[in-house]
């Protein structure tokens, strides 16, 4: 799942104008988890709760994110530039995330 021109699923505001976080996903190929972590997080985006770039690990910009943050496996997803996890997307810990305004 290449979708690095996917980049912004939104414009980063909600539809009151206020700044809503910004979802990194960091995504390899033939990855299911990364395909219902996209899945996820695009309809999160659609409903104006947070912004969403996508890239792809094969980017320098993804490379760049692997050597950061060192992730056990895929996707990675950064809230605001601050990680929220790996592997499976906890929705859980989403919610809390986007209700604090913090992450871990």
């Amino acid at each position: 799942m290449n979708r690095v021109a996917d980049a912004r699923a939104t414009t980063g505001r909600s539809r009151d104008a206020q700044p809503v976080p910004r979802a990194t996903l960091l995504t390899t190929t033939a990855c299911h988890l990364c395909e219902d972590a996209h899945q996820e997080l695009s309809r999160r985006a659609g409903c104006g709760e947070l912004s969403l770039e996508v890239v792809a690990v094969e980017s320098d910009e993804g490379r760049a994110l692997v050597a950061t943050h060192r992730p056990a496996m895929f996707p990675l997803v950064l809230l605001d530039g601050r990680l929220l996890g790996h592997g499976r997307l906890s929705r859980r810990r989403l919610d809390a995330a986007l209700r604090s305004g913090k992450v871990r």
